[in-house]
């Protein structure tokens, strides 16, 4: 009796251990970003044409944030913020020629904890594009391939989903930074041609949305042709974020798995005729640059609320709640670090550490509050004008900080169609000294590699 007791009690450890092991195993982590998306691209956020059922279909799956906020109206800052949990204007080298200055990364910190991890796409990052740079254990930068029938992120999914089914067995943190929307948009035909039945009105749209109109009409654009061109686009980014759903089901990696999809900044501006892009096929192309704020005002390039403000949909089964629309928790890709280090166990204090992040967990999982400290933006040059959103205000500074500002109340104008910084002088002092005591703390000068830069930007077209 002693012998068989013995022998099921080795087999119940035997049995527990694996159970045991898969209870505290940390969950998965998918980072799908666009470029250039607007905040109302997407069936799940207004857009009145647009067919997105993959990503739709993940929202329904789990919570979709209206108050995200992206760290930098251009790609190399928006990045750098989610990765650094720093301020891109903090940097006093330009991050995308010369890298994060040793500053700790969310994948370095990860890999310290056992993840495996891979970046698959777009960089930006750097000069060292290397296996191992930010503990990145797989890094493949693939361009866009602008002749695939399941669109130009095809190649990058693909490869993003065999590193997934090669790492399953081990918690892993994947970025699959994709090139749609950014210039130049131009799907093949059979993309397009998916939204020949569209019928076009610009009345659809809201009011923001019409001086992009008239600037594609200034280049002789066919609006209606734009519109099925860049809805193409989008719509070739979710049929990749399909199959890469279906093949985490395949793989029965579903339920231990974050899958979070955003956008680096708002959508591109229409190109016109006078400035960089004076050559014909690149004017052709710029007609199509027709994304969508969401009634929001501005884009990429600016801090207006269709710059900074992009869609965050995060899906994790039985942590997040499912089919949620968050409107009023205000957090940002600052947070993205410190957050993940929660979830996965690592201790951190992101203050200590001189990270502005804040750990935002319990508003993924369906808290009803915002970060604590207000978002700053400003571009890395010394000149640059600062903003501000600080609970429901927002304010834009100008480069002289005794100049002009406008003031925005979101809550009750998130288009920033009236200034009410005469009507509030008190708002207006309050938020001019934060943002004064913030620029005090930022590099002084500021250096580029014109020769790095000249050949990011070649890889970006």
């Amino acid at each position: 009796m002693k012998l068989l007791h013995s022998l099921l009690s080795a087999l119940a450890l035997a049995l527990f251990v694996p159970l045991q092991a898969a209870e505290i195993r940390p969950p998965n982590v998918i980072f799908v970003f666009a470029d250039d998306l607007g905040f109302g691209d997407l069936g799940c956020y207004g857009h009145p044409y647009a067919r997105t059922p993959a990503i739709d279909k993940l929202a329904a799956e789990g919570t979709s944030f209206r108050q995200f906020y992206v760290t930098g109206v251009t790609c190399c800052p928006s990045r750098t913020g989610f990765m650094t949990s720093r301020h891109p204007a903090s940097f006093p080298k330009y991050m995308a020629d010369y890298g994060f200055a040793g500053k700790t990364t969310v994948t370095e910190l990860l890999k310290k904890r056992g993840y495996r991890t891979g970046h698959f796409g777009k960089w930006h990052m750097g000069p060292d594009e290397a296996d191992g740079t930010y503990g990145l254990d797989t890094v493949k930068v693939i361009g866009a391939n602008k002749t695939s029938e399941g669109g130009r992120d095809e190649g990058l999914f693909e490869a993003a989903t065999r590193w997934i089914e090669k790492n399953r067995d081990v918690p892993f943190y994947v970025n699959i930074w994709g090139h749609i929307t950014h210039f130049p948009v131009g799907p093949v035909p059979s993309l397009a041609n998916r939204f020949k039945d569209v019928e076009f009105k610009r009345s659809d749209f809201g009011r923001h949305m019409q001086d992009k109109f008239d600037n594609a009409l200034a280049i002789e654009g066919d609006l209606a042709a734009g519109m099925r061109n860049y809805l193409g686009d989008v719509y070739s980014l979710d049929l990749q974020v399909g199959r890469l759903l279906k093949k985490l089901d395949d793989l029965g990696l579903r339920e231990n798995t974050i899958v979070v999809f955003s956008s680096d900044h708002g959508p591109a501006p229409v190109k016109l005729a006078g400035d960089a892009y004076k050559d014909s096929s690149r004017v052709e192309y710029s007609r199509n640059m027709l994304g969508y704020a969401g009634g929001l005002r501005g884009g990429k390039h600016n801090q207006f609320e269709g710059g900074v403000r992009a869609p965050f949909i995060i899906r994790w089964p039985g942590q997040v709640p499912a089919g949620k629309v968050n409107e009023t928790s205000i957090f940002s890709g600052f947070d993205w670090l410190p957050t993940l280090c929660n979830i996965a166990g690592i201790t951190l204090d992101p203050k200590a550490a001189g990270m502005i992040g804040e750990n935002v967990n319990d508003i993924w999982k369906g808290a009803d509050r915002s970060r604590e400290e207000p978002l700053l933006w400003r571009v890395s040059s010394e000149n640059g004008k600062p903003s501000i959103r600080d609970g429901k205000w927002k304010l834009h500074a100008s480069g002289n900080p005794r100049g002009p500002v406008t003031l925005y109340d979101l809550s009750q104008d998130p288009s920033e169609l009236n200034d009410v910084s005469k009507e509030n002088p008190r708002v207006v002092a309050n938020l001019r000294a934060k943002i004064g005591a913030w620029v005090a703390t930022l590099p002084k000068s500021y250096a580029k590699n014109k020769k790095t830069a000249k050949k990011n930007r070649r890889r970006k077209k």
